[in-house]
């Protein structure tokens, strides 16, 4: 490896956000990289002790990561359980908001964002929200992010409506969070309002918030957004279809910005999917190196 890693944490109204820092040797960029997972999982989808993933990549080639391990998941404290509430109207007014300006504010820069699945979701819905942000916001990288799920067929029926939108619920009634490592959904659990609070956008309900009814594709309309880049992978059948991608960079005016399939028929070594997109040993020889010099030219 070409950089060292630490923790450190950022205190937000009553739980701290776990931040692991991904510092180079030889630092060769002015922007510091901000990374943000998506739902059921946490920050490790960016990186390991043993140098892999997209965030250790970026950092060995002289870029200053975080990677974020939102509300209750991760070594974020205190863990999703059923003394701890957390709902998506906080990440999106309270989390990004904090984690963006820290790291403008310690390294003087404007930040580049790199969002996964539902984080390239709430990210939009921050800066669309908080305007005043987007001064701190160099660019935008998203990974198979979408709002709506619109593909049918069995995937859908059984992944979606019945285990996201019925088992889930039930589970977070019966725990108070979301155990979706113990069931086996996905790499991290979930407070139980946050995940209540993404099935309606799922559905494909209004783009208006849960909680106030602000919204936000109104007020995307009015954003002037940053440079941004945003890949879909041609094996993603489901939580990131590259329909759904390109209906949810149009929703939020981010169709401007650049967007790439990942598959071999486009030229890249694999035909990646939803998470081998960002795991598999080839993005370093193939996305990741495009995504580096792409970045260096800001």
């Amino acid at each position: 490896m070409r950089h060292h890693q630490q923790s450190e944490w950022l205190a937000v109204a009553d739980y701290q956000l776990h931040l692991r820092q991904l510092t180079p040797v030889q630092p060769d960029s002015a922007y510091p990289v901000l990374m943000l997972h998506g739902a059921i999982e946490n920050s490790r989808i960016f990186y390991n002790e043993k140098g892999r993933g997209l965030g250790c990549f970026l950092a060995d080639h002289g870029f200053y990561v975080s990677c974020a391990d939102f509300a209750g998941r991760g070594l974020s404290q205190p863990k999703a359980g059923r003394g701890f509430s957390h709902s998506q109207q906080q990440l999106i007014c309270q989390d990004i908001p904090s984690l963006i300006s820290h790291l403008y504010q310690q390294y003087q820069q404007p930040v580049v964002v790199v969002a996964h699945s539902w984080a390239g979701v709430v990210l939009a819905a921050s800066l669309a929200r908080f305007p005043q942000l987007l001064p701190e916001v160099k660019a935008i990288v998203t990974f198979g992010s979408k709002r709506v799920i619109s593909v049918r067929g069995f995937k859908k029926r059984l992944h979606i409506d019945l285990v996201w939108n019925r088992l889930a619920p039930l589970l977070c009634r019966l725990y108070g969070y979301l155990p979706a490592k113990q069931w086996r959904l996905g790499a991290d659990n979930e407070p139980a309002q946050y995940l209540l609070d993404t099935i309606g956008w799922i559905r494909g309900e209004t783009f208006t918030d849960p909680t106030d009814g602000f919204d936000y594709a109104a007020a995307c309309a009015d954003v002037s957004w940053p440079a941004s880049w945003h890949f879909a992978a041609i094996d993603d059948q489901l939580l990131g279809h590259p329909v759904d991608v390109q209906a949810f960079l149009t929703e939020t005016g981010l169709n401007l910005g650049r967007y790439t399939l990942l598959g071999k028929t486009q030229g890249y070594l694999q035909d990646y999917d939803h998470i081998s997109m960002l795991t598999h040993p080839d993005a370093s020889r193939d996305h990741f190196t495009e995504l580096e010099a792409w970045l260096k030219q800001l």
